[in-house]
């Protein structure tokens, strides 16, 4: 769509008397493959092509989309969208439009879109081989590979026009392992804001042998014990504690509507000194990373906890506006059906000085976690409960031996707070963000963490 239409489409959607309209159109061209024991079971392509019309009067929205992007039909979206401002306020105009500064545009080795489907199936049955192979109690492996190409253009009534294009890969694997009675299962998972160069920097083969192994582990685990003790937090273990007891925190929609534990600490002590939280969409080749949001604002390093100190929030366009906030550039929506919300990007907990092996030494028993699984929080008090994927008991400052069906629980702000030792380590983890019914892709990272008093959960007896 020209830009003339795309400014027309605009002023008809504010002429009623809006104070802001916007419209997101996006081209996406998407890949899944799944295999279920060494036979590929479903391919599915696509491309779904549409746009979403928002306009905002005072506190209301309105959103209005369709797959069909003619010019004559985003009229009518515009229309239709526009009647929510009733107050025959005399219309604004659309500003002249200009692309904002961003980081720089991906640079994509290998498009997936031009690999064979050939390739592709391969590295599915690699990754099963590969888990298989490992010891004979693997009875089951599960694996799914996805590629999505997205084109996007996004112009508001502010003046901001933007034209992107986001490509993302992503590898995942689950290994079933059986013994004596016993059935574990081991996750694992790979992806990336980048094209099929992904597998260059680890392999198929890899994240399979990785996936079984954490089957077998638990195979051979013992129940974990239950009570309060001190829990060091791998920096593999993925960032759900950043992610979940403490970025949903941090988001300002939820601020705004006094459901984050957060609400009104601005520049109070939030965490341990030792911790600094940082939201960064700006990381090249990082899942949750992007050039603009899904609103055209561009993406940024947000220090959100700086030395234990809450310093920012997360904010999109709506939340900024109505706080009177700074702009983050967290605007994201899932596709051109849904109005963006605001969403963490990549997350993290910043690497401290501690080294790993004296977090350990200094351990003289705990639940060491080489991997979080799933979890939940409630936002409003910041209470949570997240399962351990791979974990082991320390005792007298060692790593010993491996336990299963450990969980834990606690409070965000209280276990950053009980936070003692931070690692010089660091390390990535990807997954799928959900809020208000909206998914995103979104990595979480973390240095290994040495965190007192925290709650957990077994089915092994108490020490």
């Amino acid at each position: 769509m020209q830009k003339k239409e795309l400014k027309e489409i605009l002023n008809t959607a504010l002429s009623a008397g809006a104070d802001f309209a916007e419209i997101f159109i996006e081209q996406k061209e998407s890949t899944a493959i799944s295999c279920e024991d060494g036979k590929i079971e479903k391919i599915n392509t696509g491309i779904d092509l549409g746009m979403g019309i928002r306009v905002i009067a005072g506190d209301r929205t309105s959103y209005v989309h369709s797959n069909d992007v003619s010019f004559h039909n985003g009229m009518q979206m515009a229309r239709l969208a526009g009647q929510i401002a009733r107050e025959n306020r005399q219309s604004k105009t659309v500003q002249d439009f200009q692309m904002p500064d961003a980081v720089a545009p991906q640079i994509i080795k290998q498009r997936p879109e031009q690999v064979d489907f050939a390739d592709k199936i391969a590295l599915l049955r690699v990754a099963d081989a590969e888990a298989r192979a490992l010891d004979d109690a693997i009875k089951q492996v599960s694996l799914g590979y996805s590629d999505v190409v997205q084109k996007v253009t996004i112009a508001n009534s502010n003046g901001t026009c933007v034209e992107d294009e986001r490509v993302r890969v992503r590898l995942a694997c689950n290994s079933i392992a059986q013994r004596d009675g016993q059935i574990q299962t081991g996750f694992a998972s790979m992806g990336g804001a980048c094209g099929f160069e992904l597998f260059q920097e680890k392999s198929a083969a890899e994240l399979g042998r990785e996936s079984a192994q954490r089957a077998l582990t638990l195979l051979s685990a013992e129940p974990c014990p239950t009570g309060q003790m001190t829990v060091v937090l791998g920096s593999e273990a993925g960032g759900t504690m950043v992610h979940e007891a403490c970025g949903h925190g941090l988001e300002g929609d939820l601020v705004r509507k006094g459901l984050s534990a957060y609400a009104g600490k601005l520049g109070q002590q939030v965490a341990s000194e030792k911790i600094t939280v940082v939201d960064d969409a700006t990381i090249a080749g990082k899942y949750g990373s992007y050039r603009y949001d899904d609103e055209g604002n561009p993406a940024q390093k947000t220090v959100l906890i700086e030395n234990g100190v809450l310093k920012q929030y997360m904010n999109d366009y709506q939340t900024a506006t109505q706080t009177g906030a700074v702009l983050t550039g967290n605007g994201r929506r899932e596709s051109y059906k849904e109005k963006p919300v605001t969403r963490m990007s990549n997350t993290y907990i910043a690497p401290g000085t501690d080294k790993v092996e004296d977090i350990i030494a200094s351990t003289e028993y705990g639940l060491y976690v080489k991997k979080m699984g799933g979890g939940q929080v409630n936002t409003l008090n910041g209470d949570y409960v997240f399962d351990v994927a791979e974990g082991y008991l320390i005792e007298n400052g060692q790593i010993t031996r491996a336990v299963r069906g450990a969980t834990l629980a606690g409070n965000g702000p209280e276990s950053l707070r009980n936070v003692e030792m931070v690692g010089n380590d660091f390390g990535y983890a990807i997954g799928t963000c959900g809020k208000n019914g909206q998914s995103a892709p979104v990595a979480d990272a973390q240095p290994t963490l040495k965190i007192r008093g925290l709650t957990v959960g077994g089915t092994g007896t108490a020490k």
